[in-house]
């Protein structure tokens, strides 16, 4: 079977910001390339908090895969998700996907480059199918997807207007109804919408989205290198905790380290906390909260910094429990699948893609998310029951494989490419049978005779 060729296109590369999303983007494309089914290509969006712009054109590259490449899109427009130098971008853009014709051009998110890229493809490629991935809320929330209030930061359980202008109160109502609908229009040249868990599916099907054009597709990770468990001294307890991942607010790290000070205070030195990730583009209030919660527990907490993701195996080697405390609805953290694949246990929070990914003590344990005290609680549990680590590593089930996320993938492009089923028509003799269609009369018409 000839390989799809496939574009796919997300708003940066992990190489310059290690999200989640731009991880799992560029695993997706190098897997399907490498499986011979498809003749791919990935491009990463960029603005000048990661390249500087070059001369003479937008595209950049990045690495010694040809097929991975830069486009800098640095005139954006944050609350429209729209980008501004649409004069830029369109004709060298427009360029590319005349001259690589894709089958499939699989948007993994909107940032940076912009809705109005949707109408371009499906201009330039009337045969092409578009796919979405939503990975978050930012189409939702003007608030950088995070559904969580400006003032209070509760969350926000449905977006409004009103609701929307309480927390941006120098816009007016009209203005989020506006966005909506702008946002709305392009995405209905979408053929597929694709969501990792099943919470960010009815999110966006609260939203107004058709359930039937969104399908539930789990993201998945390479099979790490597995390490074993720990060994532990006699009368040790399994009373290592780490977090992985990016830190800022609503990551709630600074909910971890309160509850580590709490916890110390019943158990005095009985664990540590081991804190992994860098704190890209933080706020200098949020890097100084960070550094006083951290202050509070010096000798049984430990930040250390950012890590690579081929990193994480090696450092999971010290982990006993992972945990993920955040207080927004992550809608399906990757992390999660990396401690399962490790078989270590997760402490999180019970709110969104968390708690369907999580459940309660059967693979590790949840708590009253943004609640400090619930999760030292959490956390004193797997620290003095002694048969609650082998139970939770125990129940955790197999994890799905990278080459399983592909394959699905790819099977729903194949579905969107097949030519639609033939109508079924009634054989010869079936027709000959059937009676004559009766005319109608002037009566049934409503026509009188004098007429």
């Amino acid at each position: 079977m000839k390989p799809l060729k496939v574009l796919h296109l997300c708003h940066n590369h992990p190489a310059l910001h290690p999200g989640g999303t731009e991880i799992f983007a560029l695993d997706l494309h190098r897997q399907m390339n490498a499986s011979g089914e498809v003749d791919g290509m990935f491009i990463g969006c960029v603005d000048q908090n990661h390249r500087s712009q070059r001369p003479g054109t937008v595209f950049q590259g990045i690495g010694p895969n040809s097929n991975e490449m830069l486009m800098w899109t640095g005139h954006f427009d944050n609350f429209y998700l729209s980008q501004i130098d649409l004069h830029g971008i369109v004709p060298e853009l427009t360029d590319l996907l005349t001259e690589i014709k894709p089958d499939i051009v699989h948007f993994h998110h909107i940032l940076l480059m912009g809705v109005e890229i949707l109408f371009l493809v499906r201009r330039v490629l009337p045969k092409a199918k578009i796919v979405m991935s939503l990975h978050d809320y930012y189409s939702i929330c003007a608030h950088d997807g995070q559904m969580i209030t400006t003032q209070e930061r509760r969350l926000c359980h449905h977006a409004s207007p009103d609701a929307c202008h309480r927390c941006f109160k120098q816009l007016e109502p009209e203005q989020f109804v506006l966005r909506e609908r702008h946002i709305k229009t392009h995405f209905s040249v979408v053929d597929r919408f694709l969501a990792p868990s099943n919470f960010l599916r009815r999110r966006y099907i609260g939203w107004g989205l058709a359930a039937d054009r969104i399908e539930v597709l789990r993201n998945a990770r390479p099979e790490p290198e597995i390490v074993p468990h720990r060994t532990l001294k006699i009368g040790e307890k399994h009373g290592n905790f780490a977090y992985f991942g990016n830190l800022n607010p609503n990551k709630g790290v600074l909910i971890l380290l309160e509850a580590a000070r709490l916890l110390n205070q019943r158990h005095p030195n009985a664990f540590r906390v081991d804190i992994h990730g860098g704190a890209p583009f933080q706020s200098d209030a949020f890097k100084a909260d960070l550094a006083a919660a951290l202050a509070r527990v010096e000798g049984i907490a430990s930040w250390h910094g950012a890590y690579q993701p081929t990193e994480m195996a090696n450092l999971m080697r010290h982990t006993d429990w992972m945990v993920t405390p955040s207080i927004w609805w992550e809608n399906a953290p990757l992390v999660i699948d990396e401690a399962f694949a490790q078989t270590r246990p997760v402490i999180t929070s019970d709110l969104g893609g968390m708690a369907e990914s999580v459940s309660h003590e059967i693979d590790g344990l949840t708590f009253r998310p943004g609640d400090a005290a619930a999760l030292a609680d959490a956390m004193e549990r797997a620290l003095t029951e002694p048969d609650l680590w082998g139970k939770l590593v125990g129940g955790i089930r197999s994890h799905r494989t990278l080459e399983d996320c592909a394959a699905e993938h790819l099977a729903v492009y194949r579905a969107l490419l097949a030519p639609p089923k033939p109508v079924a028509k009634l054989p010869t003799a079936a027709l000959s049978k059937s009676k004559p269609i009766r005319g109608i009369s002037k009566a049934e018409r409503g026509v009188s005779h004098a007429g």
